[in-house]
């Protein structure tokens, strides 16, 4: 694990693959850390090197007490500077995806290739995230409000997010779960449509794929990222 700081906040990140190569950045969901890239961080060992990041009031970062996903793509952005990284590959899943897809949105030069794991662009009406109410009572690895303040900007998404959707240039690999997954899967259609180089590739195994069905995902997914320009 290394630490990286950016925007005055402490990220950590698992780092792993071969130094000087494609930087791939792996992005977590909402109810994980880094640590659920673990299964999959190794299959990019030979072509990329990997950074798994905790975002901030995830895992081992910093918990600042400011969240959102504005600040997480700012947090992301900062990582890359800090790294000297100009252009770079990037899987994102549900919070992640979110996430990624801000990124590129924000410097599209900078991802040249993206995956999306079962999480298309927010839209508008689309009924995702909420109320959370109270926090559990065991001891959660990330902070509570956290996850508070991103479920609340799902359920009410900036409309910015889907209609910015053109500027992506990077290649898009959307995965979707199926009807499994409580994800709106009509909406990866409609968001390729709207991208200059996509594909919707469907694992039905639900919202959380990579956990779920690792070979299917890694068939998929390695040779996105490995193959050439």
């Amino acid at each position: 694990m290394e630490f990286f700081t950016v925007n005055g906040v402490r990220l950590a990140a698992e780092v792993s693959g071969v130094p000087g190569a494609m930087p791939l950045v792996l992005l977590h969901s909402g109810g994980s850390t880094r640590s659920s890239w673990d299964s999959v961080a190794p299959a990019f060992a030979g072509s990329h090197r990997v950074y798994a990041v905790d975002m901030r009031g995830y895992g081992d970062s910093d918990r600042p007490g400011a969240y959102s996903f504005e600040l997480m793509r700012d947090d992301v952005l900062g990582l890359l500077d800090v790294l000297g990284a100009e252009r770079v590959d990037v899987i994102g899943h549900s919070l992640g995806g979110t996430v990624s897809w801000l990124v590129a949105q924000a410097q599209p030069g900078r991802v040249r290739r993206l995956v999306i794991e079962d999480s298309p662009p927010p839209r508008v009406g689309d009924m995702r995230g909420g109320s959370l109410g109270p926090p559990p009572a065991e001891e959660l690895p990330y902070a509570w409000e956290a996850l508070v303040a991103v479920m609340g900007q799902l359920a009410d998404p900036d409309p910015a997010w889907w209609d910015r959707l053109g500027l992506v240039s990077a290649r898009v690999l959307l995965l979707a779960g199926g009807s499994a997954s409580h994800v709106p899967q009509e909406l990866f259609a409609v968001a390729a449509a709207r991208l200059a180089d996509a594909r919707v590739v469907e694992i039905p195994m639900g919202h959380h794929i990579h956990r779920e069905a690792l070979a299917e995902f890694l068939a998929v997914v390695v040779p996105f990222l490995t193959a050439p320009e």
